[in-house]
């Protein structure tokens, strides 16, 4: 018995569209970094080529509530493809490394750039903190951001694998 034409091409429509409005919803229209710039055009730490097996931040634009909350929109640049693991989260945290918030990643996003949000309080008083990428296989590694909360302005850094501590030189004058 054969499947009527009609029916066959609305299956197929149907499909094509479930798996469209997947791919919208992680689409980033970041462009890919050269290894010395972030999405931006700044340089990375020192100029510094990425290491895609860590999950790099390359990018964090905040926006400010005026009561306490920021919208932190932060670009991770991770070979999601290369492995068994993936990007699973960013967070951002004080200097002395106590965690603010976290925004969970539940799936890989290719080898790409991608940049995921979430809105998180900080504390009166904090006027710097760093965002770290994380991957399911390596944890913390790779570029990192210092934040200065008033204007915006990141900088840089290599955290390792450890999350080295920072202090409030670290952060952008």
């Amino acid at each position: 018995m054969s499947v009527p034409r009609r029916t066959r091409r609305r299956s197929v429509l149907a499909s094509c569209v479930g798996v469209l409005s997947v791919l919208a919803g992680c689409a980033s229209d970041s462009p890919t970094p050269t290894s010395d710039n972030t999405t931006d055009g700044t340089p990375t730490s020192g100029g510094a080529d990425l290491d895609l097996r860590e999950a790099n931040v390359v990018d964090v634009e905040i926006t400010s509530d005026g009561e306490g909350a920021y919208r932190f929109d932060v670009t991770l640049y991770h070979d999601d493809d290369g492995e068994d693991g993936y990007a699973d989260w960013w967070q951002v945290e004080r200097l002395d490394g106590t965690r603010l918030g976290r925004r969970t990643l539940l799936h890989a996003h290719s080898t790409a750039p991608f940049t995921r949000s979430e809105t998180i309080e900080i504390p009166a008083g904090v006027a710097c903190v760093v965002v770290r990428g994380h991957d399911q296989q390596h944890g913390y590694g790779g570029q990192a951001a210092v934040v200065s909360l008033p204007d915006g302005t990141a900088q840089f850094v290599q955290q390792g694998g450890d999350s080295r501590p920072l202090t409030e030189g670290d952060c952008p004058q």
